[in-house]
């Protein structure tokens, strides 16, 4: 048995899109020094996390560990692999890698904590390397949707191993480099322990399209529309961005960006150099005197965000501009799932206003940054790796990965969060669970999935809130009658009663009743009180609420 070993360990991404933290380790079983690769968050929803600001995984497991991390590296600047990196900073405080443009991302999100920007430390492309510990790790250059995207070479002493990050096989994507089979080939020649792969669209049968087969599919759409034209697709898709703008000046309109995301993917774009001949734009209050039909919207909310500008103008205006009828919405972007309701409503709203809405029209004006199951076929013969791990991925998604790469006769593992595989032998072990879950970012403060708050907030939503206060004298004897505050719940029930009055009623019969054993014990008095609100509640209105019992003593 090997004294050092080689590890992968999925905190967040794997099982699911988004949030995505991966770990790798080497060096002897509990005492392997770690890389991190990635630090992503997700969007919380109305259903089960409500007024809950952000999602990240929980890093709980590298905290206690955080004296063995040698360092963070992020493969791009999409949200879900660089929106953590402010937040969980504190706890980490390691040193972060990425290149150009993704640094400019992660710098601004760590300067919101006050952190300087020598946290992050930018890496040239292969055949660039650091070495830190026991690894080896250089950044190759992968085609997405969102300029310098890359995936990690990883050497130790137990092999390579080839991360992906999000990938497409795209060899004209506008903005990015191509993807060059011939590099991929080149770093997999003297044979790969282990590929570790983007899963997202392993259903998806057909070869992936490139970015550049969208823009005269675009270019047709704008010039075809009477009146103004509003388009949104992700605003880290700069590519698509300049296909719309070059689509609305081609047509004779002049461009506005509307959306901070929109205009700072683009602002850096320019500073990190990866963008030109970009059209040139006009702000809102321009915009606003230009006729409509000479006048193309590019703007944030592909998504159903509420408050981006998309949505904005369904409500009727944003920045002093609104859409009228005659005028054509386009969603260049397929939505996430999770994010239907969002988006549908956005488009009934804008169908309400007289507004003509054109969705993707199943590719036609969008094309996906993650590649196709042929295209990861593709991949794992250039590369040729002993192992493929799926990951960034549905559990579906990774399991079907997973029979894809065994039914060419290769060894797979079927790794979600928490699963610890160890990649040294010949075979991918699972060698030990680790507990994860999420941290969520509630307003201003970091709380963890299991603290109870979002549960609470949850029943609340679905049952109401009923208060109960009651008054005892110094003797312990009651003082006027308990009385209810109620929210969320209907003012009258079966009775036909009041229902704050059918609950007080009850609630006053039964403390006359209680014996000095429960008037003495604040805790048998709150659970008493509980107990008949909720039953009371039940019996008139069907909903057992959420009740607080508030007992105050005269001394």
């Amino acid at each position: 048995m090997a004294t050092e070993r080689l590890i992968y360990l999925p905190l967040g991404g794997a099982g699911e899109i988004g949030m995505n933290c991966y770990v790798y380790g080497y060096g002897k079983p509990g005492e392997e020094r770690l890389i991190v690769v990635d630090l992503g968050v997700t969007f919380p929803d109305m259903d089960s996390t409500p007024g809950v600001n952000l999602i990240f995984a929980d890093v709980a497991w590298l905290e206690e560990r955080r004296d063995r991390i040698e360092g963070i590296f992020i493969t791009h600047a999409h949200e879900d692999h660089v929106g953590a990196v402010g937040h969980l900073y504190e706890r980490l405080r390691v040193p972060i890698y990425c290149r150009t443009f993704t640094a400019i991302h992660a710098r601004r999100k760590l300067e919101e904590y006050g952190v300087a920007e020598n946290a992050v430390e930018v890496m040239q492309p292969w055949p660039e390397t650091r070495t830190l510990g026991p690894f080896k790790v250089g950044f190759v250059p992968v085609s997405h949707s969102v300029p310098e995207s890359s995936g990690l070479v990883i050497d130790t002493k137990a092999g390579r191993v080839i991360h992906t990050g999000d990938f497409k096989i795209d060899y004209t994507p506008g903005v990015g480099e191509p993807f060059d089979r011939d590099l991929w080939r080149s770093i997999s020649k003297d044979g790969v322990k282990a590929l570790v792969c983007d899963s997202t669209n392993v259903f998806s049968p057909h070869e992936g399209r490139s970015e550049s087969s969208v823009g005269p599919e675009i270019r047709r759409f704008v010039s075809e529309q009477p009146g103004m034209v509003v388009a949104t697709t992700f605003a880290s898709n700069v590519a698509r961005v300049r296909s719309l703008a070059r689509a609305g000046v081609e047509a004779g309109r002049s461009v506005c960006l509307l959306g901070r995301a929109m205009r700072r993917m683009v602002e850096a774009s320019f500073e990190a150099g990866v963008l030109e001949d970009f059209p040139t734009t006009i702000g809102p209050e321009e915009a606003a005197d230009i006729p409509r039909e000479n006048l193309m919207l590019i703007v944030t909310g592909s998504q159903g965000e509420r408050r981006a500008a998309s949505a904005q103008l369904s409500r009727g205006r944003y920045l002093g501009l609104s859409m009228k009828e005659g005028d054509t919405f386009l969603f260049s972007s397929k939505t996430i799932p999770g994010n239907e309701r969002g988006v549908i409503q956005i488009m009934n709203a804008l169908s309400e206003q007289g507004v003509d809405v054109q969705d993707d029209d199943n590719g036609r004006y969008h094309v996906s940054g993650h590649a196709n199951r042929p295209d990861l076929l593709t991949m794992q013969d250039i590369v040729d790796p002993e192992i493929v791990v799926p990951m960034h991925g549905e559990h579906r998604h990774l399991r079907e990965h997973a029979k894809l790469a065994r039914a060419k006769g290769r060894k797979a593992v079927l790794a979600p969060n928490g699963t610890c595989v160890d990649l040294s032998g010949k075979e991918p072990t699972v060698v030990e669970f680790v507990e994860t879950g999420r941290t969520y970012l509630d307003g201003t403060v970091q709380i963890g999935a299991m603290d109870g708050v979002v549960r609470d907030r949850i029943r609340m939503a679905l049952n109401g809130h009923c208060m109960v206060s009651v008054i005892l004298d110094e003797e312990d004897a009651p003082l006027g009658e308990p009385w209810v505050d109620l929210r969320g719940l209907p003012t009258t029930g079966q009775s036909g009663d009041p229902l704050t009055e059918v609950i007080e009623a009850e609630l006053d019969r039964a403390v006359q009743r209680a014996d000095d054993k429960v008037l003495g014990d604040e805790k048998r008095l709150d659970e008493l009180m509980r107990r008949v609100a909720r039953q009371v509640a039940h019996r008139e209105i069907g909903h057992k609420p959420e009740v607080t019992v508030v007992v105050s003593r005269l001394s």
